[in-house]
């Protein structure tokens, strides 16, 4: 594995000590190192300190008395000291290990629980493509030791190529500044998601993820055969930064199979918070007697919506239902004068013997009653329940079946009472009560289920959106279920694994706000033609449920690419020449190698010489630096880098982050 920079720059400064830190075979004294930290010895830590890369990541300013006071991070130091790989990009406590764990000891060992996995405290750099997977060595940054480095790589990207699509210009037309719109990018999401948080933290309220599901099939085009521990740090990384972008009462849902659901949702409970958890919802998408293969073990029918809040206080949305009279179809008649008249509960309760009331079925209407038997949850949660159970049950020996009693102020159907009924027999409990329709309100609020049977769109789902997309594309009615339970119009919702922009689609035609990220090249081929159709009034999907008539527009444009551009001409080299050629170009364009690499004397030795095209391929494509593949914001100084640039790219840049030219 290859060390950091910090690594690098801490051996050579101890190196100027001599033997004092290493032994005569070059081995660090870890040791005396730790103890001469312990002590803050002046001549180690004035040498420490004097760097500018160690000062940056290992100080804190804190203010003391009005005084600003520098605090050297020495525990986090000095923890790099002690594990045996010690400052390593993809450095962990554990190398080959998964599980529950608590403070570094497994569930066996503590009640207290916690997902723990190699690379937890890690930024992991590789794309999402096939072509990544070939590299086994997996580039991570520890989040302290390659401090620098990550916020390198996270910094806000150059925008180019922005395009804007309407009615009038389906074929796109150049803008060069950006305003409120619907916008897509194309780029690594990791590193976009870092491009929005300026304009964009606390504005979005609905984030969808239909992450590779990392089931090992490598069904689709993303790479979908990460380790474990990989694809947990992948989500991690992104979930992280997106939480960010919520709105406080912004909800972030997060699809997924059976094969990751466990960790999932104990890695989401540690970075969203267990409290922020609202529910799981059970997608039933493949009907339970049609197996896609005769030889797997089961036939996995499921897929999960992960549903996290940003605050623990969020209220879940209810259900609303239209109050219908259909089930208002009892008329119920007493006599004038009642038989007794009880005090129960501070109220005044008439009792009607069975022979002095009438009860009758009829058509429903809005002046009849609705009979509601007393049980489950009505017993404990509806106030006409408690007061069945508390004061009218234990009647049922004195008084006669389907006696009726009329308890005064209660409902809110503006009849001023309420007739409760003992049930058919003294041996039964439950007994009823009659309401009329409330007049409070006209529609009834019910929790949502978590469970929702979508068999039938999923079958259809390859046929909406006019192209294809096999095995990655979700219904719209599916996005559709889920935005009309937690967003209102012109709410902004977030799918940052974009894929054949079913989200935007829906979105758009619920007169949502829309951001997408996708990194694949078929974002032009496939998302943006697939948007283009929807705003020229395309019927697909749910356009005939919502009454779309077309309509709307959205931005496109791209991160401004930099190594990512010799990444892929590498990947598409197809012989020895050509790989050359790319190489020599990045050579002579100044492409960003991984500092610790030599190119040209990789290029000239005889084993690289050797080697297969594809082995080549694949060592190229591990020196390129990762933390390069997109220009920054901050290189727009460079005259070199405006040199690349239109001026409408430079212009609609500035505009995205706030800035005007002066």
């Amino acid at each position: 594995m290859i060390d950091s920079k910090i690594m690098e720059t801490t051996k050579s400064i101890l190196k100027e000590f001599g033997n004092t830190y290493f032994s005569d075979k070059g081995t660090l004294k870890r040791n005396k190192v730790i103890e001469d930290l312990d002590a803050y010895t002046p001549m180690l830590m004035k040498a420490l300190l004097a760097n500018q890369l160690i000062h940056d990541t290992y100080t804190e300013s804190v203010v003391i008395d009005d005084k600003s006071v520098e605090i050297f991070k020495l525990n986090q130091f000095i923890e790099m000291f002690t594990y045996k790989e010690y400052w390593q990009d993809s450095y962990t406590k554990f190398e080959n290990k998964i599980g529950l764990t608590a403070g570094g000891k497994f569930i066996d060992e503590t009640a207290d629980v916690v997902l723990d996995f190699p690379f937890k405290d890690t930024v992991l750099k590789a794309g999402m493509t096939k072509e990544d997977q070939k590299d086994t060595d997996e580039p991570f940054l520890h989040e302290t030791i390659a401090k620098a480095e990550i916020d390198q790589l996270l910094e806000p990207k150059i925008f180019v190529n922005a395009t804007k699509y309407d009615q009038e210009n389906l074929d796109g037309a150049p803008v060069d500044t950006f305003e409120d719109n619907n916008l897509i990018i194309k780029g690594n999401n990791l590193i976009a998601l870092n491009s929005l948080k300026k304009r964009y933290t606390g504005c979005v309220k609905l984030i969808y993820l239909d992450p590779p599901y990392n089931t090992g099939s490598d069904s689709f085009e993303y790479n979908d055969q990460f380790s474990r521990s990989t694809w947990l740090t992948f989500i991690k990384n992104r979930v992280e930064i997106a939480k960010k972008l919520l709105t406080n009462d912004g909800v972030i849902l997060i699809q997924t199979s059976f094969h990751q659901y466990p960790y999932l949702r104990v890695l989401l409970d540690n970075i969203l918070g267990e409290d922020c958890h609202q529910f799981d919802l059970n997608v039933l998408v493949r009907h339970p007697d049609r197996a896609l293969t005769a030889d797997k073990p089961f036939n996995d029918v499921m897929e999960y919506t992960l549903i996290y809040s940003r605050q623990n206080d969020f209220q879940m949305p209810r259900k609303i239902e239209k109050k219908t009279p259909d089930k208002y179809d009892r008329v119920v008649t007493v006599a004038d004068h009642q038989d007794e008249v009880l005090e129960l509960g501070n109220k005044k309760v008439d009792v009607f013997l069975p022979e002095h009331t009438d009860i009758k079925k009829v058509e429903p209407a809005t002046d009849n009653l609705h009979r509601e038997t007393i049980r489950g949850s009505i017993r404990e949660k509806n106030s006409s329940g408690r007061f069945y159970v508390a004061y009218l049950e234990n009647l049922r020996g004195k008084y006669p079946p389907r006696t009726i009693f009329r308890v005064p102020d209660m409902g809110d159907d503006g009849l001023g009472y309420r007739y409760f009924e003992l049930p058919k027999s003294s041996k039964i409990k439950n007994g009823a009560y009659y309401q009329g329709m409330p007049t409070s309100s006209d529609v009834t609020k019910k929790p949502y289920p978590n469970f929702i049977n979508m068999v039938e769109p999923y079958n259809q789902a390859n046929n909406q959106g006019t192209y294809s997309f096999r095995n990655g594309k979700k219904p719209e009615e599916f996005i559709q279920y889920l935005i009309n339970i937690f967003t209102n119009e012109h709410d902004i919702v977030l799918d940052f694994f974009m894929g054949s922009a079913t989200t935007q689609a829906v979105a758009l035609k619920m007169h949502r706000r829309f951001i997408g990220i996708e990194q694949m090249d078929y974002i032009k081929t496939v998302s943006v033609e697939r948007l283009k159709k929807v705003i020229e009034g395309e019927q697909g999907g749910i356009s005939k449920d919502v009454n779309w008539q077309g309509g709307g527009s959205f931005v496109y444009a791209e991160l401004m690419e930099k190594n990512q551009g010799y990444l892929k001409d590498v990947q598409q080299a197809e012989t020895t020449k050509q790989l050359e050629d790319v190489v020599n170009r990045m050579i002579e364009g100044g492409a960003d190698f991984d500092f610790r690499v030599d190119v040209e004397k990789v290029l000239q030795d005889p084993e690289y010489q050797a080697m297969a095209l594809a082995d080549k391929k694949q060592l190229i494509v591990k020196v390129i630096d990762k933390n390069q593949l997109y220009y920054a914001y901050s290189d727009m100084d460079d005259r070199d880098v405006q040199e690349l640039m239109s001026d409408s790219d430079i212009a609609f840049s500035k505009s995205f982050y706030g800035e005007r030219d002066l």
